[in-house]
């Protein structure tokens, strides 16, 4: 039965985050008063999402560093400059707004990734092992990163972000990982399949939550959102670009690779932005991160149809040099 019920979700998952955000807008008057439960729900979705992960896997990655090295330098390096650069070239002293864009950029990569990831064919391993990694630097390089670019332009919480990131993704993240090691994966077998689908509703509430408390910048209805909607997919149309490029230029022959490093450099945590943001930042620079709920997994279906074409492409092509190559000898 929760079988059945997680495959629908997944079948669903690109219309359940702009569903639950039009829910949460909708209803913003009754929904508001319980923002509070934001952290606490995303904390279950990290358990349970991290119900899958083994430091086994994260070994095994590390005899082989360079993929995952490649993807953290294009996160929370390349990425976030290049946010912070077009922010500031298309919507100049908005302090504000400019800062939702880097903290959308700067957030970790999302336990959804390993969904993407699984289904596309990618390196499973190396998938957690890059959410793994983000996730245990979260509390130091976000809060740095919107440290380091805006300074005293705009008011930053920084202790309060650490401590939240942390009992947020850290200490659930390391809590299911110590118990799927202890148990010997069987709560990976047992409780995960259980845990899914409740997990997805959690994200669902967490969407819903958000969206209530940035619901009264949506009406009346501006041209700088439109402006600040098309900025977040050229953003991640870029982010998703990058990891593309990167993966294909230094691992050509190994797909694997390819999928993984463009879905982990393409997805955001982006649930877990929205809720650093409504909760440590002024109300404006919430908009960003909220409107990049809408798109993300959208533009995650997107990519995967584009790499599939793009892989049957090449395999043809080297077919048709292979037959000629046959055929000339």
């Amino acid at each position: 039965m929760l079988s059945a019920v997680n495959r629908t979700f997944d079948r669903i998952m690109p219309f359940i985050t702009p569903v639950s955000l039009i829910i949460g807008m909708v209803f913003t008057v009754w929904l508001k008063p319980y923002g509070f439960l934001s952290t606490w729900l995303f904390a279950f979705m990290t358990l349970a999402g991290s119900l899958g992960s083994g430091f086994g896997d994260f070994l095994k990655v590390l005899r082989r560093p360079l993929p995952l090295l490649c993807a953290l330098f294009l996160l929370h390096i390349v990425l976030p400059l290049i946010a912070w650069g077009a922010g500031k070239l298309l919507f100049g002293g908005d302090v504000e707004t400019v800062t939702g864009f880097v903290l959308a950029a700067a957030i970790p990569t999302g336990v959804t990734t390993l969904f993407w990831v699984t289904v596309k064919g990618g390196d499973v391993a190396l998938a957690l092992s890059i959410i793994l990694i983000d996730t245990l630097l979260a509390p130091f390089v976000v809060p740095g990163t919107l440290s380091l670019l805006f300074g005293s332009e705009v008011h930053i919480d920084a202790f309060g972000m650490v401590i939240n990131l942390f009992w947020m993704i850290v200490l659930p993240s390391l809590a299911g990982m110590w118990i799927n090691h202890v148990t010997k994966g069987k709560a990976e077998r047992k409780w995960k399949p259980r845990l899914s689908p409740l997990s997805k509703l959690a994200m669902g509430a967490v969407v819903a939550l958000n969206g209530a408390f940035v619901a009264p910048f949506f009406v009346p209805f501006r041209f700088k959102l439109l402006g600040i909607l098309m900025t977040i997919i050229l953003l991640t149309i870029i982010a998703y670009t990058l990891g593309w490029s990167f993966s294909r230029w230094f691992w050509k022959k190994e797909d694997r690779i390819t999928v993984t490093i463009t879905y982990a450099v393409g997805m955001r945590n982006i649930s877990a932005g929205a809720v650093i943001a409504t909760t440590f930042l002024p109300a404006p620079a919430a908009l960003p991160v909220v409107l990049a709920m809408l798109v993300q997994q959208l533009l995650a279906s997107v990519a995967g149809v584009l790499m599939g074409r793009t892989g049957k492409q090449e395999y043809d092509d080297e077919r048709a040099l292979s037959l000629k190559r046959n055929k000339a000898v």
